[in-house]
């Protein structure tokens, strides 16, 4: 039976999760893998008033790295800090000392990975990220090591727990998007700077590392389109319900053709019909198009400290039973500049959902199909609600036909000019 010894920088939610599921499943990792796995070592800040420092003994823990580093027993530093700074510097000085590094961080690895993945290569160390993206869902394996055979299309997914959440609540309650989150904080879904998860930051990051596996080449943020839900209103979310749509905060990846990618994260309204729109609460599901697979969804908790430890794990497991200088790497050119064969497509097509403040008065809607027509914008369906009498104004609901991106910006440029359209209260993309 193989022994190896195991480093964990950061013991917050997820450090002792994994802490945890070494100690109650070691058994089951001896009978099932031949593997002795045991964490010798523990990097804390504070040693006194650390979190969850009663779960193992106290000569574990150490405050200085260059504990853990000086170790030629540890042979693998699991990074749980998060964030980019000091994570980075750890993970490269660990990969630099031979040292293999399993992470959670998508952060970390979507800003930085062609650099962290050079430094494991110079060493034959190995670099392990199966947690970052979805959480306890195996999505980078499976694409890795299920979906070789294929060439994808397609990965769309709902990759942020508290969005769902909050996207959920809003859907269910039909309650004002600052009243969910407020809600999502008070019960620990929503950091108290929740920007990271509602500004579509962290989809973005993950979107990154899943757009470059699946489509063979880095992917990198910068070329991600990105909105937020802060917009989402009640409103939207109940003219949604009534044409039979769901609103979910989607990470879209789409390769048209060999050369042609698309990246995006915004609110989407779904049909009801389609898997990701029953994914609810925080759960976490991402839909695939491969070419000989046709569609599959992985669906599961994403994050959370028990499923997120459970891929940890999982990724150190494979780790130990790999010998150094045959850990697997990307096969694709991973450096930081996006390959000068692929050409990002900010023009992309889409269907639209409109909703907005008009005067309620006769040659309105025709002044605004004129709009439409002059940028070649079909509308699918139209709808007429909330007629206010006392100030004149009514709102009109749109569903468009599949449009380009910029000829519905250019549109909604020319109709905010129109002295009849009040206010365009809403702009959301439509995937069918």
């Amino acid at each position: 039976m193989k022994t190896t010894k195991i480093a964990i920088l950061g013991f917050g939610t997820v450090g002792s999760g994994v802490y945890t599921v070494l100690q109650q499943n070691s058994e089951l990792i001896r009978h099932r893998q031949l593997l002795d796995l045991s964490v010798k070592r523990v990097l804390v800040r504070d040693l006194l008033h650390g979190r969850n420092l009663a779960l193992a003994p106290m000569e574990t823990f150490t405050t200085d790295y260059a504990d853990i580093l000086a170790d030629g027993e540890i042979s693998i530093v699991v990074e749980c800090i998060g964030g980019v700074n000091p994570a980075k510097d750890y993970i490269l000085r660990a990969l630099q000392a031979g040292k293999t590094v399993v992470t959670a961080n998508k952060e970390v690895l979507s800003k930085h990975w062609p650099d962290l993945e050079r430094a494991a290569k110079e060493t034959g160390a190995g670099l392990y990220f199966e947690a970052s993206v979805g959480g306890g869902i195996p999505i980078i394996r499976a694409l890795n090591d299920s979906m070789q055979a294929n060439n994808i299309s397609r990965v769309m997914g709902i990759i942020n727990g508290t969005t769902n959440y909050i996207l959920t609540k809003m859907t269910n309650e039909g309650r004002a998007y600052e009243e969910v989150l407020k809600e999502a904080q008070a019960l620990g879904y929503a950091e108290a700077d929740p920007s990271a998860d509602v500004d579509g930051w962290d989809c973005v990051y993950k979107l990154s590392i899943l757009a470059s596996i699946a489509f063979h080449a880095r992917v990198n943020i910068e070329n991600i389109y990105r909105e937020g839900i802060s917009k989402v209103s009640a409103e939207d979310i109940a003219a949604a319900k009534e044409l039979g749509y769901t609103i979910k905060l989607l990470a879209i990846g789409k390769k048209q053709d060999e050369k042609l990618l698309e990246v995006r994260v915004h609110p989407t309204m779904l049909p009801n019909s389609h898997p990701l729109s029953s994914v609810s609460g925080p759960f976490n599901a991402i839909f695939l198009t491969g070419n000989a697979v046709d569609d599959i969804m992985l669906y599961g908790r994403g994050a959370g400290m028990l499923p997120t430890a459970s891929a940890v794990v999982s990724d150190v497991i494979v780790a130990a039973k790999t010998a150094k200088g045959a850990h697997p790497y990307m096969t694709f050119n991973n450096e930081f500049d996006a390959p000068q064969w692929l050409k990002n497509q900010k023009d992309w097509t889409s269907s639209y959902f409109l909703r907005m403040e008009v005067d309620d008065e006769l040659g309105v809607l025709s002044k605004i199909a004129g709009v439409f027509a002059e940028y070649g914008v079909s509308v699918h369906s139209l709808m007429q609600k909330n007629e206010n009498k006392a100030n004149g104004s009514a709102e009109l609901i749109f569903i468009t036909d599949t449009a380009r991106e910029l000829s519905v910006q250019n549109a909604l440029c020319a109709l905010r000019a129109l002295p009849c359209v009040r206010e365009i209260k809403s702009v959301m993309r439509v995937e069918e």
